[in-house]
Order: structure tokens, then C-alpha cells, then sequence
């Protein structure tokens, strides 16, 4: 290697760090009168949130906006929530997200969340789309103090199917951990590498299917299973839901995004969730 190109080298990856896009929201919200209002918010870098107006019930619900446009090797994004006593929340995005393929570096997405008693959190985004060589790592950390309500819903697409495209290599790591009263509840870690296709095809892991989501309520009970298997002949896909220690878990598998986003609605009314206005335009 000549030394003009040695030293391009550093020069080029200076200049692709220094055109990362990071990101950062801190959200704190607070009861006040039977309403929850906004207490606190930090916006930081291509992040940035939106309060639609009021739905009626006394919740807030906030809209995570990335200005980025979408995510690649090398953007990091890091996101608070916490809600006091008997607050009330939902959390939607405007859009799916996007995250590109990637030439070495993670796309890095931290989520810590935080709820006090008799507080209800529903975190619902929209979409996660992956594309081919994608490199992502993400966490998501949830704390919940003895009497707090929580609803997740997180969904994969790997690849637009509709587009003919695929995600035949990469790397997703997806690290759960929600804790109860201090208590660890929930731990899951999901990880795929190398050749995603090929194990998305095995019959064990999604036969084949490239839409995946989870979705969790704490508290959970019996009724929540029966109102979501009795749903069973209007699923598009594969759900199954199982409860445990007051807590509801439902797995969805589809073979594309449409299919997934209609099981997922089913089973998110079907678990009384507050459908956020973007889901359904």
C-alpha cells in the first residue's frame, strides 16, 4: 500500500464516524389531575418526539420521530421513559424503521424504561425493517414497581417482500430484560448471524416466514389468553400466547410484514391496547 493510501484510510474512517447519526430522547411523564403531562423531555441529535392531541382518557401518547430518515452501521440510539405514579403512556413511531446494511460497524438501539406504581405504559412502535448485511444490536431494559401496568409490542420484517428483497447475511442481536418489583421477570435474548435466510427456513426457527413479533402484558391472566386464542381463525399467520406468574406472552410469526401488522392488531385489541392512530392510517 502506497503511503497516499495509508493515509486516506484513517481519513476515511474519521469521516464516516463523524457522520453517525446518534440520537437520544429522555421522557419523563407525570399525573397531574387525571391527566398525564409531559414532565420532562431531552431531545438530542436526529431523535425527536411529537404529542398528537389528547385521546380523551386522560393518557399521553408520544410519537418517536428519527430525523435520520433510518439507521445504518454505526448510528446509536438511546431512549428514556419513565412514568410516575399513575401516569399513563403510549408510545408509537411515525413510521417503520429502517436499518440498512451495514459495511462492519452495529446500529446500536438502547431502550430503558421505567414505571412507578399504578402507572401504564403501552410501548407499541411500528415495524422494524432490516435489510440484507445489517448489523444490529439492540436492549431493552424495563423496570416496574410493584402495581404498574406494561404493554410491549415489538415486530421484525426481514426484507420487503413486496420488493423481492431478502435478508440473506447479517447480525441481530435483540436482548430483553424486564424486571418486576426488582424482580427479574422476563429475559430473552434473540440472536441471529452469518446466513439469516437459511435459518429463518428451518422449520424450528420460522419455516420459512420473514415477520416476527412479541408482545408482552404484565399483568397477564387467564382472560388475556382466551380473548387472543379466540382470535385463532382470523390470524394471517402463526400466534401462539402462553401465561405464567401474571405475566402474557404472544408470538406471532407471517410470512410478510401486511400479514403480521393485521395478527398484530388482532391481538393487541384483543388485549385491550390503545391502538395509536398511525397503526391504523
Amino acid at each position: 500500500m502506497s503511503q497516499s493510501m495509508a493515509a486516506d484510510k484513517p481519513l476515511r474512517s474519521e469521516t464516516f464516524a463523524a457522520n453517525r447519526a446518534i440520537g437520544r430522547i429522555a421522557l419523563a411523564v407525570r399525573a397531574d389531575g387525571g391527566r398525564s403531562r409531559r414532565a420532562r423531555i431531552h431531545e438530542a441529535g436526529s431523535l425527536r418526539l411529537r404529542f398528537p392531541n389528547g385521546t380523551g382518557s386522560g393518557a399521553l401518547e408520544a410519537v418517536l420521530i428519527n430525523t435520520a430518515g433510518g439507521m445504518t452501521g454505526g448510528d446509536r440510539f438511546d431512549i428514556d421513559v419513565a412514568l410516575g405514579a399513575g401516569a399513563k403512556l403510549t408510545v408509537t413511531t411515525a413510521a417503520a424503521e429502517k436499518v440498512y446494511r451495514s459495511l462492519g460497524p452495529q446500529t446500536h438501539i438502547a431502550v430503558g424504561i421505567k414505571v412507578a406504581a399504578g402507572a401504564a405504559l403501552a410501548w407499541l412502535p411500528q415495524e422494524t425493517i432490516l435489510f440484507d448485511q445489517v448489523r444490529l444490536r439492540r436492549t431493552i431494559d424495563v423496570e416496574l414497581a410493584a402495581g404498574a401496568q406494561f404493554l410491549l409490542a415489538e415486530a421484525i420484517v426481514f426484507g420487503r417482500s413486496a420488493m423481492g428483497e431478502t435478508v440473506a447475511h447479517g447480525s441481530v442481536s435483540d436482548r430483553w430484560r424486564i424486571r418486576a418489583g426488582g424482580t427479574l421477570v422476563f429475559a430473552e435474548t434473540l440472536r441471529l448471524d452469518g446466513a439469516i435466510a437459511q435459518r429463518l427456513a428451518e422449520r424450528a426457527v420460522a419455516a420459512g416466514s420473514v415477520a416476527i413479533a412479541n408482545v408482552l402484558k404484565i399483568p397477564g391472566d387467564a382472560a388475556s389468553l382466551a380473548a387472543v386464542r379466540a382470535l385463532k381463525a382470523d390470524f394471517a399467520g402463526e400466534v401462539g400466547i402462553s401465561v405464567w406468574n401474571g405475566l402474557a406472552a404472544a408470538r406471532l410469526v407471517a410470512t410478510d410484514g401486511a400479514a403480521l401488522r393485521h395478527d398484530l392488531i388482532c391481538v393487541l385489541a384483543a388485549l385491550g391496547a390503545p391502538l395509536p392512530r398511525l397503526w391504523l392510517n
